[in-house]
């Protein structure tokens, strides 16, 4: 073969290669913010980032913890965050105060939200009516305290015969352990780890989760930045998948998605936090409606209904519909959100 042969079969050779070589293709950087600190309910987003299936997506996510449960709404709205996780009935309250805020919900987390009134059989409490007479400590700015005026219309109490007292949320679990108080409002996962965790016996405890006594509101949803989803829709579909991924693998097995939490927070108590997942998993995310429809999905004339709940507490300027609150054009296919 002469020389000239040789180097065009060489050439060849090497173009035939670079061809079959794919440009690796460049992370996208997610910015996502959580809605509390890391606690056992936040083990998905972890569990998700810990296995890769961000990774696996393209996306390169940073998580970041929040300290009030309106910063995730205010952070995403204002761009320093894409996407965040927040109380859905709070999105719709701050996007009917600020219409032009460019944020809105893709995917449901919580079907029904842990929003609870936690009484003491000791205290004579032990189902709605017994709060007329009482005292109920409701810290303001608590998410569940927002839907006591409509636990309390759907059930028949006369709110003029409870005494409804502001307390602060570092104090609410003691006065409530102290008997300072007869009730308080407060998420079910947290409040009744924190009150096991401070001596009241479990048996004394009657936590009354406001989505069994007629409350049809839903709760924490994933939310983004509508103009970070306008450029750069895969991604958000992306990490919808790998979300997905991660809320399957931390249903299926909790005692070890936990382990995610715990590499994350040095205080925290493995005992503690995985009942408090296990709760959040029974309670607020593998309902019936989520084991029919799948995971993420809203059912658009339940959010309607749970929009005019929120009117009962609430005086809109120009109440929304629920498609000006929930995009599910972002939802992986259901196939994948299906538990089976």
């Amino acid at each position: 073969m002469s020389n000239v042969c040789v180097i065009r079969l060489s050439l060849l050779v090497a173009a035939i290669a670079a061809a079959l070589v794919v440009p690796a293709q460049a992370e996208t950087r997610v910015k996502l913010f959580l809605d509390y600190r890391f606690e056992g309910p936040s083990a998905p987003y972890l569990v998700a980032a810990d296995r890769g299936y961000y990774k696996t997506e393209d996306l390169d996510v940073v998580i970041d913890t929040a300290s009030t449960p309106l910063e995730p709404i205010t952070r995403v709205a204002s761009g320093d965050y894409d996407i965040g996780i927040a109380d859905i009935n709070a999105l719709i309250k701050y996007r009917d105060a600020n219409p032009a805020a460019p944020v809105m919900a893709v995917f449901m987390v919580y079907n029904r939200p842990p929003f609870a009134i936690i009484g003491r059989k000791s205290r004579g409490v032990t189902k709605p009516k017994d709060l007329e007479g009482k005292k109920l400590g409701a810290p303001a700015a608590d998410p569940a305290t927002a839907p006591w005026k409509i636990f309390a219309k759907v059930n028949d109490i006369d709110v003029a015969n409870v005494a409804v007292d502001n307390v602060g949320l570092p104090v609410r679990e003691p006065m409530l352990a102290a008997g300072q108080v007869d009730a308080i409002t407060g998420l079910s996962f947290s409040t009744y780890i924190a009150l096991k965790d401070r001596g009241v016996p479990p048996d004394d405890i009657v936590v009354m989760l406001m989505a069994d006594y007629g409350v049809v509101l839903y709760g924490n949803a994933i939310i983004v930045n509508s103009k970070f989803a306008a450029t750069n829709p895969q991604a958000v579909r992306g990490f919808l998948r790998a979300l997905v991924k991660g809320l399957k693998e931390t249903i299926k097995n909790p005692q070890k998605a936990v382990e995610s939490v715990l590499r994350r927070n040095d205080v925290a108590k493995k005992d503690l936090e995985l009942e408090r997942l296990r709760m959040a998993i029974k309670d607020n995310i593998v309902t019936p409606e989520v084991k029919a429809d799948g995971l993420g999905g809203v059912n658009a004339l339940r959010l309607a209904a749970s929009i005019e709940q929120i009117g009962l507490g609430y005086e809109f300027k120009a109440k929304p519909g629920a498609s000006a609150v929930f995009d599910a054009s972002f939802l992986p296919d259901i196939n994948q959100r299906k538990l089976n």
